[in-house]
């Protein structure tokens, strides 16, 4: 019996002596991770710290303290490595990292951790997609811009620059109705703009390929989303083609309104004139004949014309 005893105290003593053993190495693990952090190395840092954990929790009551440090700095650790990620433009590394990084804080009572990395995604979506529009990556910049919408479908700058990630590309349909809800969600002043010159690069080509109705009608959309010369003046050029004087005077006169001095202002009085003078309008070809008297390029033939058509 009192052999039996012996043998028990001893194997206590080992237990003791073994728990010892087991906590020191924890120690050391958890002491090599603040040192990788020290340096910089989050990588390692949270490997050390995950591995400490893990040995603090079977040291039971001892490793308490240890394990509660642990789960206190794992999620930060790693947070900054998504960070890192983000920074080195890994942002298909940092997505998935800043979602490990909230359970870790979710799963360690660290809702502070969770906030900062969730309000990350999102920019992260962005920067990819700024990126990939700057290197005229644009199908690649619409995916991420439509992952971020997907997140929060009231940013407007995300909807900003995914019309014109679709306007390049040549999805106008798209591009327009991005735009639009770009427009709603505060940034109406650069979304009317960019819809403005989507349909005034449509009438252009319209022009182009003779679809003149057509080319007015882009003009117009043109105007109404941003007053422009540029839509007066080829609604104006459409309208001369189908012989539409009347609105070609119109238009040609809301072109000059919006650019009085524009480099062909003086071409475009003279052919109001003619077009006024041809459709019997006296007194309007006489007043931009009038415009032009001085002109050296435009002056005989505008005196002449007064005279024949007996202008005061």
């Amino acid at each position: 019996m009192k052999k039996f005893l012996l043998s028990l105290a001893a194997v206590i003593l080992a237990a003791g002596t073994m728990a010892a053993q087991d906590m020191a190495q924890a120690t050391e693990t958890y002491n090599n991770g603040a040192m990788s952090l020290q340096m910089g190395d989050n990588a390692s840092a949270l490997a050390y710290f995950e591995q400490a954990l893990t040995m603090g929790e079977a040291c039971g009551e001892e490793g308490a303290e240890l394990v509660a440090n642990c789960k206190d700095i794992i999620p930060q650790v790693t947070l900054a490595i998504a960070k890192d990620m983000l920074q080195a433009g890994d942002y298909d590394g940092a997505v998935p990292q800043l979602q490990k990084a909230i359970e870790s804080a979710d799963q360690y009572g660290k809702p502070e951790v969770a906030d900062e990395a969730g309000s990350l995604i999102p920019q992260v979506y962005m920067q990819k997609g700024n990126t990939l529009l700057n290197a005229k990556d644009f199908e690649g910049a619409i995916a991420a811009y439509q992952q971020l919408v997907a997140i929060d479908s009231t940013n407007g700058n995300a909807l900003l620059r995914l019309g014109m990630a679709y306007n390049a590309t040549g999805k106008t349909a798209e591009a327009e109705k991005a735009l639009v809800a770009a427009m709603r969600h505060g940034q109406e002043s650069q979304a009317v703009k960019q819809l403005s010159n989507i349909y005034l690069r449509m009438s252009q080509n319209f022009i182009k390929a003779q679809k003149y109705n057509e080319a007015i009608d882009a003009a117009l959309k043109s105007n109404e989303y941003n007053e422009n010369a540029n839509a007066m003046y080829l609604a104006g050029n459409a309208s001369m083609k189908l012989n539409k004087t009347n609105d070609a005077i119109s238009y040609y006169e809301k072109y000059v309104a919006l650019n009085p001095n524009a480099k062909n202002v003086y071409d475009i009085y003279y052919t109001i004139a003619v077009i006024a003078q041809q459709s019997g309008n006296k007194e309007k070809a006489c007043g931009y004949y009038q415009k032009i008297l001085s002109h050296a390029k435009y002056g005989a033939t505008a005196k002449a014309q007064m005279q024949a058509l007996q202008c005061n």
